[in-house]
């Protein structure tokens, strides 16, 4: 390791041990200098370039062009630094939804050598005590109309010293009453490669959240493999989509990965499938990102408005079912880019360009990363073998002082816990997640293949998949299903929908209990919660 920057040694000292880290394989895209600092190569060297004028961020009511970002965000970090009396390896808390000063907040920390802690903008109290006192954090920056949370999270937490808010100003704790006093420019910290710049807690699938390091190294690199191999973006792009700021997703295509190639993002605070088709209209915009239920939901709107600008659309955060890819290629003419990733690996690790994509796979391995299919003693199967997924590339798995390194990180390899196949090819065909999988009668079946069978009946909206113990089976299908407007939740539906999935996929799969249900639990993000399904 390199020498750091961090006064405030916390993230370091609660790194995990050594020979609980990945392998992390270099790759000729991710050779970076001891010396870097993420937020420098991402916006600084956009101005240093000559795009100090191009449009970086735009919203309906306002642009910010990569000089005046560059400006704000030095404030910003003078306003952290000098009014708040931060020091370097601090922990931040972020709290807001996609806005230019949410935007600005977290660049700006990051530059100052500060640990940025982006949390979802939903979440209440009781749910950021926890991730606080994790990550002993002890300074926060919110949006103002996020405020009432954080002021009953500091009554019950005194170690949340420091407090101040944007989108409002004329207040003391107000950044914006703060920012016309500094001067704009700012030196930013001279931080190590491997320092840590963010930590990046779990949506909360599988239950408690944990809290994943990366350094200022993993960010860049982010942008330098996925974006570089597969989306191939240009400096004309208009990045647009719904996934936040706060998830490693919405961190990358909603602001890196257009940064890193002096492109600009549109950004939407609380997009629905109608307003995301609106704003890629009247922007004109050209790559957009979001989870396949924005997909499914905006494939028979599309007719409406004229999206002859979008170019590319990524689709990750779950499984995306083949009906609404298809779906959507009908109604836009455009190839998904579907992929996976993890908030442990900070983005895509799987993925495929348009022109090299097969049907039913999510993709290839990105270059500069390593997959394979394992058995649980990770001997390598196959191909055509269904285990589970391991991974390894400049980007892994560091966790925040918690025991489950040890079942994520084995033998070097990443183990995202998801359970796969890989073709003679090297695409690869996700079948679940590890604990996903449901074992009836002797028979292995994936939770997400019987989801997107059902998916395919034209009376089903949404639909989530899990396995229920009977004692004759030792478990069964049971699929919760929300039905679209004018259909029935009868005993005839379900036998329709039964008989249905048993010709789409072998007969043996089919869910031999339906529950109608009004909506499905979703994270913020938009993933099932699978687990809450369980729990009934």
């Amino acid at each position: 390791m390199y020498r750091s920057a961090h006064l405030d040694s916390f993230a370091r000292d609660n790194l995990p041990p050594a020979d609980q880290w990945p392998d992390l394989v270099p790759s000729p895209d991710t050779q970076y200098p001891e010396r870097l600092n993420a937020t420098v190569e991402l916006l600084d060297r956009n101005v240093e370039r000559g795009f100090d004028e191009r449009i970086a961020l735009r919203t309906d009511a306002t642009t910010l062009t990569y000089a005046q970002l560059l400006e704000r965000v030095n404030r910003i970090a003078r306003v952290m630094r000098e009014r708040m009396g931060l020091v370097p390896g601090n922990r931040v808390l972020l709290r807001g939804t996609n806005n230019p000063m949410m935007a600005a907040c977290l660049l700006a920390t990051i530059k100052a050598g500060l640990v940025a802690v982006p949390t979802m903008p939903l979440l209440r109290a009781k749910d950021l005590a926890p991730i606080v006192a994790k990550a002993r954090v002890s300074a926060v920056l919110c949006d103002l109309s996020l405020r009432d949370e954080i002021d009953a999270l500091r009554r019950e937490t005194p170690s949340l010293a420091q407090a101040m808010f944007f989108n409002g100003s004329g207040q003391p704790d107000a950044i914006e009453t703060h920012l016309p006093a500094m001067p704009a420019d700012f030196a930013a910290c001279d931080t190590a490669q491997d320092d840590v710049a963010l930590i990046a807690f779990t949506s909360g699938t599988t239950g408690t959240p944990k809290g994943t390091m990366h350094f200022h190294r993993d960010i860049v690199a982010m942008c330098d493999l996925f974006p570089r191999h597969v989306l191939r973006p240009r400096p004309d792009d208009i990045f647009c989509g719904t996934p936040p700021l706060a998830f490693t997703f919405g961190l990358g295509g909603m602001l890196c990965f257009a940064l890193r190639v002096g492109a600009s993002v549109l950004l939407i605070e609380r997009g629905t499938p109608e307003s995301l088709l609106t704003a890629i209209q009247r922007h004109r915009a050209t790559i957009v990102f979001t989870a396949p239920t924005f997909y499914r939901q905006m494939a028979p709107l599309v007719s409406r408005f004229d999206l002859s600008s979008l170019k590319k659309s990524v689709s990750a955060g779950e499984a995306l079912p083949d009906a609404t890819r298809q779906l959507w290629k009908d109604a836009t003419g455009i190839e998904m880019t579907d992929g996976i990733g993890s908030t442990e690996m900070i983005h895509i690790f799987i993925s495929s360009p348009p022109d090299q994509v097969r049907r039913g796979a999510i993709g290839k391995v990105v270059p500069g990363y390593q997959a394979r299919i394992v058995d649980d003693q990770m001997n390598e199967l196959a191909p055509g073998t269904v285990g589970k997924l391991a991974v390894k590339g400049p980007t892994g798995c560091r966790y925040l002082a918690d025991e489950r390194q040890r079942q994520y990180v084995k033998q070097g390899w990443n183990l995202p816990g998801d359970t796969f196949s890989m073709d003679a090819d090297g695409y690869f065909y996700y079948q679940a997640r590890s604990d996903d999988m449901i074992v009836s009668g002797g028979y292995n079946i994936a939770g997400p293949e019987v989801e997107a069978a059902l998916m395919l009946h034209e009376a089903v909206a949404e639909c989530g998949v899990i396995g229920v113990p009977d004692e004759e089976r030792g478990h069964i299908v049971k699929a919760f299903v929300v039905l679209k407007p004018g259909y029935s939740d009868d005993a005839a539906m379900v036998a329709a929908l039964q008989g249905f999935v048993k010709q789409a996929i072998a007969p043996y799969k089919y869910p031999r209990a339906i529950e109608f249900r009004e909506s499905l639990p979703r994270t913020e993000t938009g993933k099932l919660q699978r687990f809450r399904l369980r729990a009934g």
